[in-house]
């Protein structure tokens, strides 16, 4: 128990901005977690984007830097080329990844850099008032979409991981959730495995993160994780894809 809930040296003992009920704090505490205990806190930098999580740079007690949105992974790619003893990650959210980055995210998993990425997917552009997002669901209500996602005008939600999986230069893509206890378990040892991919310099690894957002699912906290096993895991099925 003490492992679970004591202090996590690389996470600063502060207050976040973030929502009652949101994702963010969960996995941020699951990053910081497995750099630790592979002991490269030192090494670390990470690159925040621009999103929820865009001063993630105030919670994590290790080297981090801001790129604009979307470039995430092309900030990473320039840091670790420049310094390839640096253990380098990025940390996005699905509007960041999966919208005004696809084309960074692609390009960097098919040159098959050595960083790692932390992928944050909460179906909805968190930051900018809950507009609709690449993963939004199929008639899921959002800011702009307030009659639900529609097919025929709106197009079906995009499965970057299993879009990236396809790519040689991907060595490990994994989906996982921190919608339970349980998953948060399994989500810790994605996470921790794609950062040791990085160590022994495996090449390209993401983890994509289900995540829940209460604010503008309009949902209690308790209500946006069944939302997360009872809708999203059905679009967004949790496993290892690479």
């Amino acid at each position: 128990m003490k492992k679970i809930f004591g202090k996590t040296k690389s996470l600063q003992d502060v207050k976040t901005h973030y929502c009652p009920g949101c994702g963010h704090g969960i996995i941020h505490r699951l990053v910081c977690e497995a750099i630790d205990e592979l002991g490269v806190a030192e090494k670390t930098i990470a690159i925040a984007p621009v999103g929820c999580a865009v001063v993630a740079y105030y919670y994590w007690d290790f080297d981090t830097c801001e790129a604009p949105h979307g470039r995430t992974p092309a900030v990473a790619t320039g840091i670790k080329r420049v310094k390839p003893d640096k253990i380098v990650f990025s940390y996005q959210g699905d509007g960041d990844l999966a919208a005004i980055g696809t084309a960074e995210i692609i390009h960097t998993a098919a040159r098959g850099e050595n960083i790692t990425v932390i992928f944050v997917n909460n179906t909805v552009y968190g930051m900018t008032s809950g507009q609709m997002a690449p993963t939004t669901l199929i008639g899921q209500k959002t800011a702009t979409t307030p009659l639900g996602r529609d097919i025929k005008r709106d197009g079906y939600p995009l499965k970057i991981s299993d879009m990236i999986a396809t790519l040689p230069g991907a060595k490990y893509v994994e989906r996982v959730s921190v919608g339970s206890p349980k998953d948060i378990l399994s989500a810790k040892r994605a996470i921790k495995k794609a950062f040791k991919n990085q160590i022994d310099g495996v090449g390209f690894s993401m983890v994509e993160v289900l995540s829940m957002c209460p604010t503008y699912w309009e949902k209690s906290p308790v209500e946006a994780t069944r939302r997360v096993e009872d809708e999203m895991k059905k679009v967004f099925p949790l496993g290892q894809l690479k």
